[in-house]
């Protein structure tokens, strides 16, 4: 920021892991941003979600190239499954059942909702690789805004901006009570909640209402 110029920042927006990072921010530099909108996301991360990260850990070390490869591609068929399991945290019951179903009613197994979680799982290891996933798996789990700084409750109560704080109500790696949680205790919040079938994934999906939010939110904070 310094280095570019900026001196001051309008507003911060983000998304799930993205909105660690914009509520990192606004408690570092509370005389710095004006406006913050959260999408998604959460103070500490929870121990529901570290141990989705932690399943996918499992699926990686499973896979023996993962820790015997001396190259970037070690660990790819691990890479596939941690995928496949995160994807059920970031979706939704009702999401699979309208996007996955089968159409013939007479299948004796489920191949199209199976043959999905291979396509997500192989287009993941086809662009990534899983060192830094796991990498990335490691830092969620230390998100905690409240460490050294007496605790969540008075890191949030820090916060200048004025915060927008969005939560979509099928989201089950990141639920709604902790949206609220947020908005309870940073000053000033004002609070949305956005109606989706797809989970997580909604905040990425549901743009329009997403964006009528935001458009709202930034009229206020002018």
């Amino acid at each position: 920021r310094e280095r570019l110029g900026i001196r001051h920042i309008d507003i911060v927006i983000g998304g799930s892991i993205g909105g660690f990072q914009a509520l990192e921010w606004s408690i570092m530099f509370p005389e710095k941003i004006a406006g913050m909108v959260l999408l998604a996301c959460n103070a500490k991360v929870s121990p529901w979600g570290t141990d989705f990260n932690e399943t996918q850990r499992m699926a990686l070390f499973s896979d023996p190239s993962f820790e015997e490869q001396n190259s970037i591609s070690g660990g790819a068929k691990g890479l596939e499954t941690a995928r496949a399991i995160a994807l059920l945290s970031y979706r939704s019951y009702k999401g699979y059942k309208l996007t996955q179903s089968e159409e013939d009613c007479d299948k004796l197994f489920a191949e199209k909702a199976c043959s999905y979680q291979k396509y997500q799982g192989k287009k993941l290891k086809d662009r990534f690789n899983a060192y830094s996933y796991y990498t990335l798996t490691k830092s969620i789990d230390s998100h905690n805004v409240g460490r050294g700084r007496g605790g969540v409750e008075k890191a949030l109560s820090q916060i200048k901006a004025k915060p927008l704080i969005i939560g979509i109500d099928s989201d089950v790696l990141f639920p709604l009570e902790e949206q609220k949680f947020l908005a309870e205790n940073i000053p000033n919040s004002q609070f949305e909640i956005i109606s989706s079938d797809f989970g997580h994934d909604g905040f990425l999906l549901e743009w329009k209402s997403i964006t009528a939010a935001i458009k709202k939110h930034i009229k206020i904070i002018q």
